[in-house]
């Protein structure tokens, strides 16, 4: 008997599963380079995590929106008008935006964590959904604690949810207490209660605490579910890994398909891995076998493939754009010496993955003594003309810093800097940081150079390119 194929809408939720977990925090590369990994996956939708902190983190979901174009890009708006706005604002440049409206509808998480009644939740779900289906086409609604939630209820709001305008909506088995035929005798209980559902997408997302989440899943999808969250590391969602498998084995037999890209998935997975600091007990078919990091070194003949395919063996997969910026800071640090893959990792760090830059330093010139004033003379390029700034200092590095000051007609209050050696030795190469408080909110940069004041420039001019960008 045929049966039609349909394709299965996955969402990955690792960062936010990496957000609920306030001991594995990550950082803005990594959280920026595990986007582009999952893109590269060909997931269909990225769950990022909630806005916390205004400022740093709509810079941080500007920048994934600009790096990430192919993939849907879904944020949670919060609980109110005001935290949905702001989710808008960080969110609005995207290539494909998608506004969650997220809740509770368990009583138990409603009142804990809301604070809030049924009847009062099911008015913010009306009232949020329709504000946000105002700013944008795609608008979800995830019902959180779902199998907790009282079924009329559960149902109640759903519809509610749907005559608001949410063009899609999902259920989450936040516990993981159902099993398989539980679960699909659940979905199959909503699809006969809530008539809409036939008209829209709807999601599941099942726990894995009792390792039965990819098996809910598939449950679910047979008895009608249109998308399902997957994680690349944790227990909040079945694995990618495992949905993968499923798909590529019975996803004919079962009537679904899905767009993952199941070639890399074992290299990409692992890189991913290693960007969330994990390490698998088992020996993986895909493993390249790349050499250790301490043998790997790199001399100034070192051309552009071999310095991509080191960056490459460390676990970066970089843009053509940041491997090229990537090859043009090594250059100027192998003009003095090898580079090592210690240091290799710090030009990345310092090259790749960062906002576009505003500034661009052209040249310095500083002149210090015991008998003279140290004086500094930078040049910036900046929209294809160049600027320069001269100032008098006490030291070298001061009269750096006041001299961008002069060329960007600013001051920043600088919170904090330190500077480092990465390596040993006569050649080493140092690392500077720098962070600037502008408008109560910090901006960190780092620069690397064998010339220490050479990185405390580049490190100024890091930070000043992220309040560019933000601005």
């Amino acid at each position: 008997m045929n049966q039609r194929v349909k394709p299965l809408f996955i969402t990955d939720v690792t960062l936010q599963e990496y957000a609920a977990r306030r001991e594995s925090t990550l950082s803005f590369r990594e959280t920026l380079e595990l986007a582009k990994g999952l893109e590269r996956l060909q997931v269909n939708a990225i769950g990022l995590p909630p806005i916390q902190n205004v400022k740093a983190d709509t810079l941080l979901i500007r920048t994934i929106a600009n790096a990430v174009r192919g993939t849907v890009l879904s944020l949670p708006v919060g609980y109110t008008e005001d935290s949905l706005k702001a989710a808008w604002n960080a969110l609005s440049g995207a290539a494909r935006p998608q506004l969650c409206v997220s809740l509770p509808v368990s009583t138990v998480q409603m009142e804990y964590i809301c604070h809030m009644k049924a009847p009062k939740l099911q008015a913010a779900v009306a009232s949020l959904v329709k504000a946000a289906r105002a700013l944008c086409g795609d608008v979800m609604f995830m019902a959180e604690d779902a199998t907790r939630a009282d079924s009329a209820f559960l149902q109640t709001v759903l519809s509610t949810a749907i005559e608001a305008g949410a063009t899609s909506v999902g259920v989450r088995d936040s516990v993981g207490a159902m099993l398989p035929d539980e679960f699909a005798v659940w979905i199959d209980d909503l699809f006969a209660a809530v008539p809409a559902l036939h008209e829209i997408p709807l999601t599941v997302q099942c726990s894995d605490t009792l390792a039965l989440a990819a098996a809910s899943t598939l449950a679910a999808i047979k008895a009608g579910a249109a998308g399902t969250a997957v994680v690349t590391e944790g227990v909040s969602a079945p694995s990618i890994r495992s949905i993968a498998r499923i798909a590529a084995d019975k996803g004919t037999a079962c009537g679904f398909t899905t767009a993952l890209n199941v070639t890399e998935m074992g290299r990409s997975l692992q890189q991913l891995g290693r960007i969330l600091g994990t390490r698998r007990s088992e020996t993986s078919p895909f493993d390249s076998g790349v050499q250790e990091e301490s043998d790997l070194t790199l001399t100034a003949q070192a051309d552009t493939a071999a310095v991509a395919a080191a960056v490459r063996a460390l676990g970066y997969e970089l843009t053509p754009e940041d491997d090229a910026r990537v090859y043009e800071e090594f250059c100027r640090v192998a003009e003095k010496k090898t580079v090592s893959a210690r240091e290799l990792e710090a030009i990345v760090a310092t090259a790749a993955m960062q906002v576009p830059p505003t500034y661009k330093l052209v040249s310095f010139v500083i002149n210090s003594g015991n008998q003279i004033s140290a004086t500094a003379h930078i040049k910036f390029e900046k929209d294809g003309r160049i600027i320069e700034g001269v100032s008098l200092g006490d030291g070298p590095i001061d009269a750096a810093f006041l001299a961008i000051e002069r060329i960007v007609g600013r001051h920043y209050e600088l919170d904090d800097f330190q500077i480092q050696s990465i390596t040993q030795g006569r050649e080493a190469v140092g690392s500077a940081l720098v962070k600037l408080r502008e408008g109560g909110q910090l901006y960190a940069g780092n620069g690397i150079s064998t010339d220490i004041i050479g990185a405390s420039i580049r490190a100024y001019v890091n930070a000043l390119n992220k309040i560019a960008y933000e601005e």
